[in-house]
């Protein structure tokens, strides 16, 4: 599986969520230019991203969105990683329930007043929206890489179409990411929880509760 040598490769044990994490990769010198972009995509691809595309594919077939939710939380070491996911969880939810309001959105947001993780909440909008696990894994997995590579243009005076270039070159890794996420939802019915991947990315942890702390900083996460 392609990953990046100065980020962490998957592996089985637990990941972080969808975040750019891109400033504290900037703030730390570990991207300082387009090629430094690819490489820190890529990494996160195969390794949290990948986690949350295979919780959003899950949700998106229907799946206990409150045991996907806990299954998230196991799957994010990081504290700032677990408030940051809820906080874009619970935004997320109130424009889907705007959009594409169903039963299913209504009752994760009583359960979850303070926010479900995002990647749940993507999932079950798409399952609202009437798309597929597979398109939601594909949802999880593009907003995983272009978050990072719309933050580092800014974040570095990029030029926009070598970011632009950084997505297109990474098209077939993203083909792979969603594809392996929605196979793996398929399986959680029979096979439980642990059907489900749990990569890990522990640099993006480290990073993240550094950013947390950081007093001024241009993004949230």
């Amino acid at each position: 599986m392609p990953h990046c040598s100065s980020w962490p490769t998957a592996a089985s044990p637990p990941a972080g969520t969808p975040i750019p994490g891109a400033e504290a990769a900037v703030t730390a010198g570990r991207v300082r230019d387009a090629a430094g972009l690819e490489e820190f995509c890529r990494g996160r691809l195969h390794t949290s991203a990948l986690v949350a595309a295979g919780l959003a594919a899950a949700a998106a077939t229907g799946y206990d969105p409150l045991l996907l939710d806990q299954a998230a939380d196991a799957r994010t070491p990081a504290p700032a990683l677990r408030r940051t996911a809820r906080r874009l969880g619970r935004q997320l939810m109130r424009a889907a329930r705007a959009t594409w309001p169903s039963a299913e959105l209504d009752a994760l947001a009583a359960a979850r007043p303070q926010g479900a993780h995002q990647p749940i909440v993507l999932g079950l909008t798409a399952r609202s929206a009437g798309l597929t696990p597979l398109e939601a894994a594909y949802a999880a997995a593009y907003e995983s890489v272009s978050g990072p590579a719309g933050a580092t243009v800014r974040l570095l005076r990029l030029d926009p179409f070598d970011a632009v270039a950084i997505l297109a070159r990474l098209a077939a890794d993203i083909d792979h990411v969603a594809a392996q996420a929605a196979e793996a939802a398929q399986h959680v019915s029979a096979e439980g929880l642990d059907a489900l991947p749990a990569a890990s990315a522990p640099l993006l942890d480290i990073t993240a509760e550094q950013h947390a702390t950081t007093p001024a900083r241009l993004f949230a996460s």
